[in-house]
């Protein structure tokens, strides 16, 4: 009966939902970036994208629950820390975080078609660590970004883990949290590993947990980077399941 349902899935994936994901992506892009030219784009940059990723985890069968709504307010503004198991983690945080924040992505994603310059007319923020002028650059942008009341979302492990595991924080992402003085939250996101691994495309109907932790408030100094690292890691590692812990 299991392959059954997976083959039926996998048709249904490839058949059904997966161009209907290709055409609802390419109107969101052109929405979102037409919208963002032409007015707000802290509407435009944040609403279209929010239904859309909604949309996409309604879309694809995976269910999403969200815990811990009340450590946060939707008039302040947050550096948001979250794991990043797979590629699911960016549409439930989008479509479920529900408070308005730009991403900190990184350069190379800018050259996707569409969707790159979609993000760069929102007014996302785009990291460039090759020099030391575009690591300034980028804090510059963020600040600006965050200056206006605006919240931003971090993966500080750079990149997708492999095997649903969290692997080391980068530095720099929480030197940036600390440049702004700003509440961090540490977000845990379960799940998406199981929805669509990274070593491949197909995916597989799940439940996705998000459990958005206490701000940790910065002191009178700002933050220790150090010691950021570890309060963040160990309060997304709180709510993961033993097996996906360091």
């Amino acid at each position: 009966m299991k392959k059954i349902t997976k083959a039926l899935y996998f048709i249904y994936q490839w058949l059904i939902a997966g161009p209907i994901f290709v055409v609802v992506t390419f109107l969101t892009a052109i929405v979102t970036a037409v919208g963002s030219l032409t007015g707000n784009k802290d509407f435009w940059g944040y609403y279209p994208p929010h239904y859309w990723a909604r949309f996409t985890c309604i879309l694809f069968l995976m269910r999403v629950k969200v815990y811990g709504r009340e450590n946060i307010d939707k008039k302040t503004s947050y550096v948001f820390v979250a794991n990043h198991q797979g590629a699911y983690d960016i549409w439930s945080i989008y479509g479920y975080l529900n408070h308005n924040f730009k991403w900190l992505m990184k350069k190379e994603l800018e050259k996707i078609a569409m969707v790159g310059w979609a993000c760069k007319c929102a007014g996302q923020v785009f990291v460039d660590d090759s020099t030391i002028g575009g690591i300034k650059e980028t804090i510059a942008e963020a600040e600006q970004t965050l200056r206006h009341g605006m919240s931003l979302v971090i993966f500080p492990e750079g990149s997708r883990s492999w095997d649903g595991k969290m692997i080391p924080f980068k530095r720099g992402a929480f030197m940036l949290a600390g440049e702004f003085k700003l509440p961090v939250v540490p977000v845990t996101v379960d799940g998406s590993f199981q929805a669509m691994p990274r070593s491949t495309y197909n995916m597989t109907p799940t439940t996705i947990r998000i459990t958005i932790h206490k701000p940790i408030y910065p002191g009178e100094r700002g933050f220790n980077t150090k010691l950021l690292m570890a309060q963040c890691r160990e309060a997304i590692s709180s709510a993961l399941p033993p097996e996906e812990r360091d």
